[in-house]
């Protein structure tokens, strides 16, 4: 039985796996801060609006729906009246961070999913919530697979330090793990994406350039 897939939304890497990212999957999305991972996860929902699917986005940060819309705003695929009519549904579960134990936490995160039932999920970022639960490995394993009982598509972003390639813990329950890489080249910051990880897909693992435009995140063609 082929595996059903639904399009990243992010030009030129659906090519690399076979034709988008499975569903229901867990994909985690991992960089060093100003990597793009946040734009990569807006991208995954407004492409989802797009064809009237429900998007979620689940901030770990307590950060304002006005701040994020002021730094979105300014890419072309970004139109935030997918926000304004629903389509596209904004939570923070910040605030609940350090109140709620391992178990609470994943049932305020189901309520979340019972009351909106979107077919697109976006946590960003997962890592925030190592700091808060008492065991972070159990709580990834019982995220996981609430979220892919709910038969959606979710990306979960993970911060990383200069060395690392992901986080690892997120990694080992993810069904795809998704690298974006900034390196030095000649005194040049240049960005990279690899596709380390992919349940059920024959897909890339070379390194492909990618450029950030107005226009969002673009892969470009392998360098390696």
């Amino acid at each position: 039985m082929p595996i059903s897939r639904i399009p990243s939304g992010i030009k030129g890497l659906d090519s690399l796996v076979e034709g988008g990212f499975p569903a229901p999957s867990v994909i985690l999305i991992s960089g060093t801060a100003g990597s793009g991972k946040t734009t990569f996860a807006f991208q995954f929902l407004m492409e989802g609006a797009k064809k009237g699917e429900k998007g979620l986005y689940i901030s770990t940060l307590s950060e304002r729906t006005e701040w994020m819309l002021r730094f979105m705003s300014n890419y072309e695929f970004f139109d935030p009246k997918y926000l304004e009519d629903g389509t596209i549904i904004y939570e923070d579960i910040g605030k609940d961070l350090g109140t709620l134990d391992n178990m609470k936490l994943i049932i305020r995160i189901n309520e979340i999913l019972a009351e909106h039932v979107p077919q697109r999920i976006v946590i960003d970022p997962i890592n925030v919530v190592n700091n808060f639960v008492d065991n972070y490995r159990q709580f990834l394993f019982e995220l996981v697979t609430l979220l892919k009982n709910w038969s959606a598509v979710s990306i979960l972003t993970g911060e990383i330090k200069e060395g690392e390639k992901y986080p690892e813990d997120v990694g080992y329950t993810a069904d795809g793990i998704i690298s974006l890489l900034m390196k030095t080249e000649d005194n040049v910051i240049k960005r990279y994406i690899q596709i380390l990880k992919m349940r059920g897909t024959a897909h890339s693992m070379a390194l492909h350039p990618l450029d950030i435009t107005s226009n969002g995140i673009e892969v470009l063609k392998a360098r390696f």
